[in-house]
């Protein structure tokens, strides 16, 4: 059974969607579910060409939904600035091999996902011993095999800045994956969690139609070591973030997202931690021969 820390309704942070299919969070925020996952857009509407950036790039599928909300969000042809990765799961990079070479734009990423980005390396398979539900029996059925951005993949430098985004800041929080990213606005205290936390049971094919706002870890079938994930959730909570969007489920804002953020952390290894699992016995940590593969 997959455990849960609710959050009352009062800490759903998204407004109705908006005629472009988004979800304001900021004046220069605003996300968009894509099936299973969430994107989300930096910059103010009416940025314009190169005036803003794309977090993450949704399932295979979703280009033409992004590229929409982009136009009009930005305007007609405004192309991002680039693409900042939190991760590489295919969840997260379903568009991106396609906006890439169509926008011409760079790709940000932590130096640990690279193998996962320049198709030379592939994840450790999922797991679908670690239980839940529906998605994470399916588990086996997703594609594990890497995109590649080629010359346009660039690494986010050692001193925590996004060269993209000022005023942001990337966070290292692997567990999920080993070079997993959440990103940092101190000056507002904004959250982008990525999948180091996710704000519903991802693992149930029931809690991702319903996105009923819970706090959990993060998505159980693709964890591949749970002791860093346990020390991540440590570090976002020790933000006390205002607002957090996470890769999947609804934006979450306020003191109910901080104490659930608390409670993950403090409770971690009851609540998140599967019973059973390979990579619960077994874990994958950067630098070891599992963590990659050749396809």
């Amino acid at each position: 059974m997959t455990q849960q820390i609710p959050i009352g309704p009062e800490s759903v942070a998204d407004a109705p969607a908006g005629p472009d299919g988004t979800h304001a969070l900021r004046p220069d925020l605003a996300c968009q579910r894509h099936a299973i996952v969430n994107v989300a857009y930096l910059g103010r509407p009416g940025a314009g060409d190169r005036g803003w950036v794309l977090i993450d790039a949704g399932i295979v599928g979703s280009r033409a939904a992004i590229e929409a909300a982009a136009a009009a969000r930005f305007g007609a042809g405004a192309r991002p600035a680039a693409i900042v990765l939190t991760h590489g799961h295919f969840d997260h990079v379903g568009a991106l091999e396609d906006l890439a070479e169509v926008w011409d734009v760079p790709v940000w990423a932590h130096p640990l996902e690279r193998p996962y980005l320049d198709g030379s390396a592939a994840y450790p398979a999922p797991d679908p011993g670690v239980g839940g539900g529906l998605v994470a029996r399916l588990s086996p059925l997703f594609p594990t095999r890497p995109v590649d951005v080629g010359a346009r993949l660039r690494l986010l430098p050692e001193d925590g800045s996004v060269p993209p985004l000022p005023g942001w800041r990337w966070i290292h929080t692997p567990g999920h994956s080993p070079g997993h990213v959440s990103l940092w606005r101190a000056a507002d205290r904004t959250l982008i969690a990525g999948d180091a936390v996710v704000a519903t049971a991802q693992e149930s094919g029931y809690a991702v139609a319903t996105q009923a706002p819970e706090m959990h870890g993060p998505p159980r079938y693709l964890t591949i070591d749970w002791d860093a994930a346990g020390r991540s959730v440590e570090v976002l909570a020790q933000l006390e973030p205002e607002l957090a969007l996470t890769g999947h489920g609804r934006p979450l804002h306020g003191p109910g997202l901080r104490q659930a953020l608390h409670a993950l952390a403090r409770d971690f290894a009851v609540v998140a931690v599967p019973e059973t699992g390979r990579y619960v016995e077994a874990p994958v940590r950067a630098g070891d021969p599992a963590a990659t593969w050749t396809p």
